[in-house]
């Protein structure tokens, strides 16, 4: 079945649309939403069927490092060890273009890990990201939609490339091209892994 294309408007987004979405996710649906840089895809975190489709849209094997998309810092002890020095920075810098690396607890479903001992956090500046967690009260998995030469910025081309494989599209237009800036906050310093949108100045003491 071909995924449902909904517009959402990315500073006021209709909670209609925003309690659907919230549905789908709850129903083990695969998601492509606007976050603050591109478009995400995600599912449920407690559901291990939404995982392994995801891994199977971006044609990864179960070691392809996947995000928690998170509020904000409130519960972020459930499923990460944040070092003093990061939680610092990261309150200077959240809600933002970041993807941090952190050692994750006991509580992050093992098939999230699949041996490793980091997860993935992301906190977006995105009113549409904020209300999806907001309404399902946990976190998103979530990961970049696959691109062929580059990242997907159009939700029309999304759902072409992907006719059967997605749920539910959260239209909100062309996005810019620029994924998050991640930094590695698992060690005693920060270390940058990928330069994208966040700028990386401010990740330092």
């Amino acid at each position: 079945m071909a995924a449902e294309i909904q517009h959402v408007y990315l500073e006021h987004p209709q909670q209609r649309l925003i309690k659907r979405a919230v549905d789908f996710l709850k129903q083990g649906s695969v998601l492509v939403y606007p976050t603050d840089t591109v478009y995400g895809l995600g599912g449920d975190v407690m559901n291990r069927n939404v995982y392994d489709r995801i891994l199977k849209i971006k044609a990864a094997s179960s070691h392809k490092l996947l995000t928690l998309i998170c509020p904000d810092l409130t519960d972020i002890a459930n499923w990460a060890v944040v070092p003093d020095y990061a939680y610092k920075i990261m309150r200077r810098v959240i809600p933002g273009p970041y993807t941090f690396i952190l050692k994750a607890t006991k509580q992050v479903p093992k098939i999230l890990l699949q041996k490793r001992k980091t997860i993935g956090v992301r906190f977006p500046n995105s009113s549409v990201v904020q209300s999806l967690l907001e309404h399902l009260g946990r976190p998103i998995i979530s990961s970049s939609v696959p691109p062929l030469d580059d990242y997907f910025t159009d939700p029309e081309e999304i759902a072409k490339r992907f006719p059967n494989d997605i749920d539910l599209i959260l239209d909100a237009g062309v996005m810019f091209n620029q994924p998050s800036t991640v930094v590695d906050f698992s060690a005693d310093e920060p270390e940058i892994i990928r330069k994208g949108a966040g700028a990386v100045d401010v990740l330092y003491y």
